[in-house]
């Protein structure tokens, strides 16, 4: 497959700018339950572990089958997967929107995650085959956080619109925004530039090859640990439980924590193309990036959970201002699949990373729910603030395994690069061999 010229077409922004709001009604739609999840508690007389449930069996489907996905995106390309799964979520809407007890609730959800898996790395694989090299990390991480802006229609527009027509024709007009992503991509999507070279859809043998080669690289264990110990905080907020754990636990009116929620993606937009640029400009440090992020998360949480009382709203937003970090730093995670493993098996590798960070959120997501229950009683929603406490404190248990993920793939990829030759300086002497002008390793890589 030829790579694109060193520079961008304006055809190129185009293409990318279907597929990231194809991406971005995928947010939509992912979001769309966690900002009604008072009034999906009360519309199917289910308590917080049932609700969780709902996003648990979403986010479960989504991991499981991305791997299905980037094998099938290797055999058949962005524009057809796009399609399938624009159709899919767009029918989970729909059934949503008629459903009026749990079973067929859930049916919708995991109709809703199964298109929702199809959607992201499908727009990811777009970007190498149209951007040059060099401008793929912040076109990559552009994606990424532009495509939250789903993510705001979820929590204003669809809001409005929940209170003031109701449940019914608010899911009736997701699955028809759905429906209309799905024509777009149909007409004005395409893989790859004209006159791209690519090869034959590869049979079953070689795409099961492809992806144990990709699992046994370094880079794309490395890529799913980062992913993981990245993501799923900010996911786990922004989802379901930020909204409630805000405006029940923290007291907040519903629009201070509309408000925050919309800066949490704000925040991610802003950072997303900084953490681009390092990226490029400091491929071999990547991980120092990840452990920053989960540092400055972990300690902030920290610092919320053990305040007395109430948290303050400055801390909150301290609080908001970290969580927009996970999204960006979660890319870092792709990034390393891209640039270790060749593109016939980009697909695998981005869907193996693209586990990492939903299981952690779906498992975090449930025991959220599981610990609220526990500890209010009968089936009230009125949950207090120790609760609260109590249940986001499951996150350390993923932010060490996470941490211990990088760690361990992160000395295996070094020690890849030390026998090809690439010895890294220590990190501070690296940083003044590069305001000097100099080089911080012997042998330019793609590494860590």
């Amino acid at each position: 497959m030829t790579a694109p010229t060193e520079t961008t077409s304006s055809r190129a922004y185009a293409i990318w700018l279907v597929g990231l709001l194809a991406y971005a009604v995928a947010i939509f739609h992912r979001a769309s339950l966690g900002v009604a999840g008072l009034e999906a508690q009360e519309r199917f007389s289910a308590g917080a572990s049932a609700i969780s449930l709902f996003l648990v069996l979403q986010l479960a489907v989504y991991a499981a089958l991305q791997v299905p996905v980037g094998v099938a995106l290797d055999r058949f390309g962005s524009r057809r997967v796009v399609i399938a799964g624009a159709v899919t979520m767009a029918a989970g809407q729909l059934v949503l929107a008629l459903a009026t007890d749990v079973p067929t609730a859930v049916i919708a959800r995991v109709l809703v995650g199964a298109g929702d898996a199809m959607t992201f790395i499908s727009v990811l694989r777009l970007v190498p085959l149209w951007f040059p090299g060099r401008t793929v990390p912040v076109i990559t991480q552009l994606t990424g956080i532009l495509g939250q802006v789903g993510q705001i229609v979820a929590a204003y527009p669809l809001v409005t619109l929940l209170h003031s027509a109701g449940w019914t024709p608010t899911f009736l007009g997701a699955a028809a925004v759905g429906v209309l992503v799905a024509v777009l991509v149909l007409v004005a999507l395409r893989d790859a530039p004209p006159g791209t070279l690519t090869a034959p859809p590869a049979g079953m043998a070689v795409v099961r090859r492809n992806l144990v080669a990709a699992w046994r690289e370094p880079g794309t264990r490395i890529g799913l640990a980062t992913h993981l110990v990245t993501q799923f905080s900010g996911t786990v907020f922004a989802l379901l439980w930020g909204y409630p754990f805000l405006t029940i636990g923290e007291g907040l009116s519903p629009g201070a924590a509309a408000s925050l929620l919309s800066l949490l993606v704000l925040v991610g937009m802003g950072f997303g193309p900084l953490l681009g640029q390092l990226v490029g400009r400091w491929p071999l440090r990547r991980s120092n990036l990840v452990f920053g992020i989960l540092g400055a998360t972990a300690t902030v949480w920290t610092v919320v959970l053990l305040w007395p009382g109430r948290a303050p709203l400055w801390l909150l937003v301290v609080l908001i201002v970290v969580l927009g970090t996970n999204g960006p730093g979660s890319m870092i995670g792709f990034d390393y699949a891209r640039t270790e493993n060749p593109v016939e098996r980009s697909g695998s590798a981005s869907g193996v990373v693209n586990v990492g960070g939903f299981v952690a959120s779906l498992c975090t997501v449930l025991a959220i729910g599981f610990v609220l229950d526990a500890m209010t009683p009968g089936s009230s929603t009125d949950y207090s603030l120790d609760a609260f406490r109590a249940a986001f404190a499951v996150q350390y248990v993923f932010w060490v395994l996470g941490g211990i993920g990088v760690v361990v793939h992160r000395r295996q990829l070094r020690a890849r690069m030390a026998r090809d030759g690439v010895v890294l300086a220590p990190l501070v002497v690296a940083a003044r061999a590069r305001m000097r002008g100099g080089s911080a390793y012997s042998v330019p890589s793609a590494g860590d």
